[in-house]
């Protein structure tokens, strides 16, 4: 008990820290927190990230490197901490500053709905999957294939959401630089799906192989 207590702290250390910072960017570009919270969308998009934060406390997820990782993918978590970063401040700072805008409130009331789509397809596999489930591209004790649910479609369901996320942040602050930086995520997306199935098609071997070919990667009938 006391080894899991010690785990969940972390785990919401971690949570808490990297909400901390990405909200204090983006309340910090839109001009503080009045011109923030004066938002109704935005308001909405700070309790969407607290919400999310707090369902990620309780996960098993972990930055395990469990049995076999591949560690020359280790630079996509590089990229996404830049991208992440200059996501969260840049679009508020457009959207303060009325530059590269895009038009429309409803435009940001979208965003948000996209964020949270985003969010909760984001989450979701990390509670299916439990200590299956790695910030590194990484095989784990007792590990096993998932092949129901969202898995039985697409195989990849967390970095779709991911990106759904990304694009909804930006519209969020009807950015259109926003929608660039989420765009700049797609190339260590697919890094990272290329590195995952290598090591799962060396770990499963033909079941893997037989997953693959009735599944599809993100978007079913797509990519």
């Amino acid at each position: 008990m006391g080894l899991t207590r010690l785990r969940l702290s972390r785990l919401a250390f971690v949570e808490i820290a990297g909400t901390a910072i990405c909200l204090g960017l983006a309340i910090l570009g839109r001009g503080g927190f009045a011109a923030f919270f004066s938002d109704p969308a935005l308001s909405g998009l700070a309790v969407a990230v607290g919400v999310m934060c707090g369902f990620a406390i309780f996960s098993e997820g972990n930055l395990s490197s469990g049995e076999r990782e591949d560690r020359d993918n280790r630079w996509v978590l590089v990229a996404f901490v830049a991208i992440g970063l200059a996501a969260a401040y840049l679009p508020a700072w457009c959207d303060a500053h009325e530059l590269w805008t895009l038009d429309g409130e409803g435009v940001r009331w979208l965003g948000l709905a996209l964020f949270v789509a985003g969010g909760v397809l984001r989450l979701w596999p990390v509670f299916v999957l439990g200590r299956r489930f790695s910030g590194l591209v990484a095989i784990q004790p007792g590990h096993t294939l998932v092949t129901g649910g969202l898995y039985r479609t697409i195989r990849h369901p967390s970095y779709l959401g991911m990106l759904v996320n990304a694009l909804g942040w930006g519209l969020a602050f009807r950015s259109a630089l926003g929608v660039i930086l989420a765009a700049l995520s797609i190339p260590p997306v697919l890094a990272r799906i290329a590195a995952e199935e290598r090591l799962l098609a060396a770990q499963f071997g033909a079941e893997y192989d037989a997953y693959r070919r009735r599944t599809w990667r993100l978007v079913p009938g797509l990519y």
